[in-house]
């Protein structure tokens, strides 16, 4: 399925219990002013520019960022684009966590001292009064937990931040069930937004994660929504990779993704996307958003091209039993959806 740009137009929908609506899809950004290992940057400021324009033309108004994408520059290039933009009908959300400054253990964690900082660098670059929504990029097991629930409750209150959400590599229903037990036990802001890991092949949050964020109508906007690039078809099964790939790079990618389980879930993939005329990558999103407690997943591009085929997945009308095919490829750990 090609479609044009102009026949995109992106739904708002929910996001969680925050009462605010935004776009079914997010525009991610950690690749604007990334550099790689041999010095390549993957993303301009002009590409970024009309990256986010696309975004835009198709209805999208959700764009997630963190302070550590691009040493800044992601964020500062949003805010040179939001400059022209009215802000207001736009949802961004930014993350911090990761250390910034070589030599400095305070500039890493969310600890009362660095994230207040942070948060003040993050509105300056973004060159906006507010932050839609502030997650934390990862726990810091090293902040106690009420101290990091009553220093981000300060940054709500000061109208800084909107909302908090939390952004995980695992499973951890119960530190963000803790986390806001403490909060409301005192009246302070909780986490209303959640961004996992999430797509066909990882599926650990499915059970207790995702009936958790349910019963408390916690928003899920999943990352990696297309497996670091598996569910695009651009791997093959038994298929010799590349030196310059990822993939022949990464021993971890190769076990977590290259497996004869990932490649069963891959076949099933593509015979739903030629039933639907679409290809891999529009499947895999699509089917995100034909699951029950997932609110907008995170979609990335290098190109134009490329963002509007991934944004044409919000088109794909896909059956119940096709979701359920697709679902049943590769059980969660629970199996319980």
């Amino acid at each position: 399925m090609t479609q044009s740009l102009a026949e995109i137009d992106l739904d708002f929908v929910p996001l969680g219990r925050t009462g605010i609506q935004t776009s079914e899809l997010q525009f991610g950004t950690w690749r604007f002013g990334r550099t790689t290992e041999e010095g390549t940057l993957e993303i301009s400021e002009d590409r970024a520019h009309d990256l986010l324009d696309t975004y835009a033309e198709a209805g999208g108004r959700y764009i997630d960022t963190a302070d550590v994408y691009g040493g800044g520059d992601s964020e500062r290039w949003i805010g040179d684009w939001l400059a022209d933009r009215d802000r207001e009908r736009y949802t961004i959300a930014s993350k911090l966590y990761w250390q910034i400054r070589d030599g400095d253990p305070n500039s890493r964690g969310t600890n009362r001292k660095n994230v207040r900082h942070r948060v003040d660098a993050v509105l300056d670059r973004l060159d906006t009064e507010y932050i839609d929504v502030l997650y934390i990029h990862r726990w810091d097991d090293e902040t106690p937990t009420r101290e990091l629930m009553k220093t981000l409750n300060g940054i709500v209150e000061s109208g800084n931040v909107h909302y908090l959400g939390a952004s995980t590599l695992r499973p951890n229903a119960w530190k963000v069930a803790r986390a806001n037990a403490i909060a409301e036990a005192n009246g302070w802001e909780p986490f209303t937004v959640l961004q996992p890991r999430y797509n066909l092949v990882d599926r650990e949050i499915e059970g207790d994660y995702l009936e958790f964020a349910r019963q408390r109508n916690l928003a899920v906007c999943p990352w990696s929504p297309l497996g670091q690039g598996f569910l695009t078809g651009k791997y093959a099964r038994d298929e010799d990779l590349p030196d310059e790939s990822k993939a022949a790079e990464s021993s971890r990618f190769r076990d977590s993704y290259l497996t004869d389980e990932n490649f069963d879930v891959h076949d099933e993939l593509e015979a739903v996307a030629e039933e639907v005329d679409a290809s891999p990558a529009q499947v895999a999103l699509a089917w995100h958003l034909h699951r029950d407690g997932i609110s907008a997943p995170i979609v990335g591009a290098r190109t134009v091209e490329q963002l509007t085929e991934n944004l044409a997945a919000a088109t794909i009308d896909l059956s119940p039993a096709q979701v359920d095919r697709l679902t049943a490829a590769k059980p969660g750990p629970y199996d319980t959806l």
